[in-house]
């Protein structure tokens, strides 16, 4: 695209977008404003960056997110001048915490319309305080070359801060004074004569931060690898976790994983929302089970472990988590991330570095250490403690799959057991926060469809839900999202980017008519003010709510009619398929049988 020179502020605003577009940017969503006119322009002139207008700021700013999340590259986010760039904070805040890179870009009064009561002028300075990567504001446009190779070269530093060495956010203020249209200016006009495109962007190229970049962390240089895994291994109990993972080569981050653990001999515990359960033939010692086998307390103490290797986020369970906490393993976490991963403070030591890494600088023998001191026999590391988990969790597992596989009526814990085994092949699918997720942990059954979790569990908010994954779902396959229906409700105007989204989302809804995760905390005892202001029932008809958007819906009855809903995805459009249940009698199912289920029973 050549640089617009009809006026200053096209000609900076044109060189920032062909920056980014010649970066790597291939898309940008832009909620409508007046200061924000020059970014919107030149983002909606450059063919090469597909531009998405959204009327709601929050509801934009997650979709950007979801784009990023399924892409795991940053996404452009512009807004105007004033509260609408409040808007993005939620979705900014998620994106840190989760580590999905976005670019925000907000428009803003210049300094001598600031604190005057000019009108939609706020301090938009820092405004997203400590949560961006980085954060500048740029100067005021100016269409000299030296002023442009400081833009282009701002640009370009923004665009690595997003994904190097963490992946977030980065926020740019955008100072823009009047014309904001593109009326002509002579004297940039004939700027123009001067200006050799590809000289100016000479060297700009797309830069790609691997995921498996980071080098080995120091805990791994000082002892070496050898000495790192002779640790491990000479531990006869040991246990791999993986927790919540939306790794960009699926395949790659469980076979590293699966390789780690058959070196090892010990079991891999797998959160419902890490791909390790939808690929679940290439790791031999998976265990989908683990909050469930640890309500029995006998048993949990039966399995305490020396050493656990945990691979990013702990998983959500409380139960793993309390069992952690309690046993006081050693913990070696695994993840590149500069981030503190341990909410247990714990006798952890963090390795910055990627599971895939580790697996592929393991030597190819790492013999175990010699027992009985020096000339002694080696002897390898006992198999019973495995055993145990794996003998445990076949038992666990059929308890559980045969127990629920008898349930006819609609039941909440049955919807995520079932979606388990009836999406076609590497569905994508967005698991809200709240009761969706643990269910998802405590239900999801190992299979080998390829399923594509994707999750906000940065700061595990309900904000954002729709937008997120239909940000998820645009121009990818066929799409799910699992959600309650206050999570829906949270973020309905989500349903305004049906026009403009490219693909097919079905949202499978469990409506309960409330937060049905309160009925599974103490809290739920105490009535009133439970049901009013915990529980929070709206009493929606979803069917209307559904036809003001535009938006197919139908209610399921019967479990053979979800999975004929299911098993072929159509290819565009949105629709919803509620399921109403009953959260008091499904938080007590729930209740009496988790305990049960650990006792194979």
């Amino acid at each position: 695209m050549p640089i617009d020179f009809r006026n200053t502020n096209t000609v900076w605003a044109s060189v920032l977008a062909e920056t980014l577009q010649r970066l790597g940017l291939t898309t940008a969503v832009i909620c409508p404003g007046s200061r924000s006119a020059p970014l919107t322009i030149a983002f909606a002139q450059n063919k090469k960056i597909e531009t998405i207008p959204i009327l709601d700021e929050r509801s934009a700013s997650f979709f950007a997110l979801g784009i990023a999340k399924k892409s795991y590259f940053p996404t452009a986010l512009i807004c105007t001048s004033g509260t609408a760039a409040a808007n993005f904070y939620p979705a900014i805040i998620e994106a840190r915490e989760s580590r999905i890179p976005l670019l925000i870009f907000t428009a803003d009064r210049p300094p001598e319309l600031r604190d005057c009561h000019a009108g939609q002028a706020i301090d938009q300075v820092k405004i997203y305080g400590n949560y961006p990567n980085w954060q500048a504001e740029l100067a005021i446009p100016s269409a000299s070359r030296g002023m442009l190779d400081y833009l282009r070269q701002t640009v370009m530093y923004a665009w690595e801060r997003s994904q190097f060495p963490t992946p977030g956010p980065v926020h740019l203020n955008i100072p823009l004074r009047d014309p904001l249209v593109p009326v002509p200016d002579p004297a940039v006009e004939a700027l123009e004569t001067e200006f050799n495109s590809e000289d100016f962007f000479a060297g700009l190229e797309p830069i790609v931060v691997a995921e498996t970049s980071t080098p080995p962390s120091p805990p791994l240089l000082r002892g070496g690898e050898r000495s790192a895994f002779r640790q491990w291994q000479e531990s006869e109990k040991g246990i791999i976790i993986a927790g919540v993972a939306q790794p960009q080569d699926a395949e790659k981050y469980c076979s590293a994983i699966a390789r780690i653990s058959q070196l090892l001999n010990w079991p891999v515990l797998a959160e419902g929302l890490s791909p390790l359960r939808n690929r679940a033939q290439l790791n031999p010692h998976l265990i989908s089970t683990y909050d469930t086998i640890l309500r029995n307390r006998e048993l949990a103490e039966k399995l305490r472990p020396e050493i656990a290797i945990q691979i990013g986020d702990l998983p959500t369970s409380k139960e793993l988590r309390n069992w952690l906490d309690k046993t006081q393993p050693k913990r070696y976490i695994i993840d590149p991330a500069h981030h503190n991963f341990d909410p247990l403070h714990g006798q952890t030591i963090h390795l910055r570095t990627s599971v895939e890494n580790l697996a592929t600088n393991i030597p190819p023998q790492v013999p175990p250490l010699t027992k009985g001191g020096l000339g002694g026999v080696q002897t390898l590391p006992s198999n019973e403690y495995l055993q145990l988990w794996r003998n445990t969790e076949i038992q666990v597992r059929q308890t559980i799959d045969q127990k629920i596989s008898e349930i006819n009526n609609i039941i909440e814990p049955k919807v995520s057991w079932l979606l388990s085994q009836i999406l076609p092949l590497g569905t994508p699918i967005f698991i809200a926060n709240s009761m969706p997720v643990r269910d998802v942990e405590f239900f999801w059954k190992p299979n080998n469809l390829e399923i594509k979790p994707f999750v906000n569990r940065g700061a595990n908010g309900i904000d954002g839900t729709l937008s997120t994954a239909l940000g998820v779902a645009h121009r990818n396959q066929s799409s799910i999202l699992l959600t309650g229906d206050l999570a829906l409700l949270h973020d309905t105007n989500g349903f305004l980017i049906k026009n403009k989204f490219v693909g097919h989302l079905t949202i499978v809804l469990i409506n309960n008519n409330g937060g049905g995760i309160f009925e599974m905390l103490p809290v739920a005892k105490f009535d009133p003010p439970f049901e009013e202001f915990f529980a929070t029932p709206q009493d929606i008809n979803f069917a209307q709510l559904c036809a003001t958007y535009g938006v197919e819906h139908e209610i399921i009855d019967e479990w053979e009619q979800l999975k004929e809903k299911l098993l072929a995805l159509p290819n565009n459009g949105i629709r919803v398929l509620e399921l109403l249940t009953n959260r008091r009698t499904d938080a007590k199912w729930r209740q009496d049988n988790l305990g049960k289920f650990s006792k194979g029973s």
